[in-house]
């Protein structure tokens, strides 16, 4: 009996690890995946999300001021130098970090102070057709064999405005009706001191860069495409006040001030006339395009002295054209479109 009591024992240990062991080793937890989820799934329809609105490209006075700085970094700035060549490259890269399609014109020009290497940039933002509506500023500074010139208000404003002008048309996400294109313009200042003082017949010692770019388009045949021209020079003062170029296409400069004034800028867009005496819109003019011209030049008493510095100019001002500017860009193409340019 004694023997037969073990063996029950015995086997009865053998069942029970046969009923315990998968237990424990059921209860390990990589092993122990539940036939159900422990978490009910919905299988109603998620709720339909908001689009996230778009914000539209403001232009900043900040980025501006900055490039305005940076070409004063360079230093004096006429054309054939190096410091123009860095500056000509910074537009370049900057024009092409906003998307824009970035091409330069090559070429050289016969000045009283003898052969001088040239370069006129361009940015496009296509539109919906190749017609044209252009913003341009000259990049080059006036040159002084006997003064460091750095060109603060002209022209490094207005060739800061116009990066700034081209970074919110870059990062726009409406195709415009017309093609947006901005132009900077070497050779804008004379080689001898005066205007005029070596200028010849049918060879002006002036505007080579913005000549260069009108005769190009009448070569290839597109002038009609190129439906208006806004310059923009010298409109970065702290005191600014922007009177009528009498020279200036009216209803181009009417859409402009009128635009400015609903902005709230009615003390700087005055009717006051503005003598110019020749600037980079006048070939425009000569070739029948439509061109205005942006610039405080009788009211600003440091035109072409040294103390044309980072001091002369604001912030406020630079931000006043940039809106303006962009403001007035939908209305001139309304204008174009219904009047036919």
């Amino acid at each position: 009996m004694a023997s037969s009591k073990t063996s029950i024992s015995a086997r009865s240990l053998v069942l029970a690890s046969c009923v315990l062991i998968p237990c424990l080793f059921a209860a390990c937890p990589k092993d122990n995946v539940p036939v159900k989820p422990r978490v009910g799934v919905s299988t109603a329809k998620p709720a339909p999300t908001k689009p996230i609105p778009t914000v539209a490209p403001v232009f900043s006075a900040d980025r501006a001021m900055q490039h305005v700085r940076q070409q004063l970094d360079f230093g004096p700035r006429p054309p054939d130098t190096m410091a123009l060549e860095k500056t000509r490259n910074y537009i370049i890269s900057e024009l092409k970090s906003y998307g824009l399609r970035v091409s330069t014109d090559e070429f050289t020009a016969k000045t009283p102070l003898g052969d001088k290497r040239m370069a006129n940039i361009v940015g496009d933002f296509p539109g919906e057709t190749k017609d044209i509506v252009a913003v341009a500023s000259h990049y080059d500074t006036k040159f002084y064999d006997d003064m460091r010139f750095v060109g603060a208000n002209d022209p490094a404003a207005s060739v800061a405005t116009l990066l700034e002008i081209a970074r919110v048309l870059g990062n726009s996400k409406e195709k415009p009706k017309l093609t947006y294109r901005v132009v900077f313009f070497d050779g804008e200042e004379a080689l001898c001191e005066g205007w005029d003082e070596c200028s010849k017949p049918e060879a002006p010692d002036n505007t080579y860069g913005s000549r260069r770019y009108v005769s190009q388009l009448k070569a290839q045949g597109d002038l009609k495409s190129t439906r208006a021209l806004i310059l923009l020079d010298m409109m970065g003062y702290t005191k600014l006040e922007l009177g009528r170029d009498p020279s200036s296409t009216r209803w181009l400069q009417d859409i402009i001030w009128q635009a400015g004034r609903e902005l709230g800028h009615s003390k700087v867009f005055v009717d006051r006339q503005e003598g110019v005496g020749g600037d980079d819109h006048e070939p425009f003019l000569d070739a029948g395009i439509p061109a205005v011209d942006m610039i405080q030049l009788s009211g600003y008493p440091y035109w072409h002295k040294a103390d044309d510095d980072f001091d002369k100019i604001s912030a406020d001002s630079i931000k006043i054209v940039g809106d303006t500017v962009l403001a007035s860009l939908p209305r001139i193409v309304s204008y174009v479109q219904a009047n036919g340019g």
